[in-house]
């Protein structure tokens, strides 16, 4: 099954405030740290992953492989993602990050909806940004609060938690290779 607006839109009203109350705003940590971790350590160069966009109340997911193509300049880090989802749609989103103090950046991307904030904590990468995520179906304004972190065994992997009206509503998880 695919990710559809409609599954987004009906799996957050569906769900009702008072189920969600408990549930996490941002994904957890690794409980085994993988190393000291950094934006440009995993963005910069070339980077290939898969991914997944799962919908918690319907069970539905989009599946989707993305290349990444990271250069630094200065404070300024530019990440190309090429995205192919399994259902057949491609897209290229663009980020640019600035470096806003030690351990911290802002960011912009194609789709988003004012800045994101990055900021390092040895272990892991927090990201907290809006997106207005695009289907085939059309368009949803979605929060995604990401965690990075890199797996014992080298990979990198960036789990998110998404909301929509501040409830959330699926996860993503996606891992990546340097290529």
């Amino acid at each position: 099954m695919t990710l559809t607006r409609r599954t987004v839109i009906l799996g957050a009203t569906a769900l009702g405030t008072a189920t969600l109350a408990g549930c996490a705003r941002t994904p957890d940590a690794p409980d085994v740290p993988g190393g000291p971790i950094t934006l440009t350590d995993v963005f910069v160069g070339e980077v290939r992953g898969r991914g997944v966009f799962h919908v918690d109340l319907t069970g539905s997911e989009r599946r989707f492989s993305a290349q990444l193509h990271g250069r630094l300049e200065g404070d300024r880090l530019t990440v190309a993602e090429d995205f192919t989802y399994d259902d057949g749609q491609t897209g290229r989103l663009t980020w640019v990050f600035d470096r806003a103090g030690p351990g911290r950046w802002t960011g912009r991307r194609d789709d988003t909806v004012g800045v994101a904030e990055v900021v390092e904590e040895g272990d892991t990468i927090r990201l907290t940004y809006t997106a207005d995520f695009e289907s085939l179906e059309g368009v949803t304004r979605l929060a995604f609060s990401d965690v990075i972190y890199r797996a014992p065994d080298g990979r990198v992997i960036n789990e998110a938690i998404v909301r929509r009206w501040g409830l959330p509503v699926g996860r993503v998880r996606f891992e990546m290779t340097r290529v």
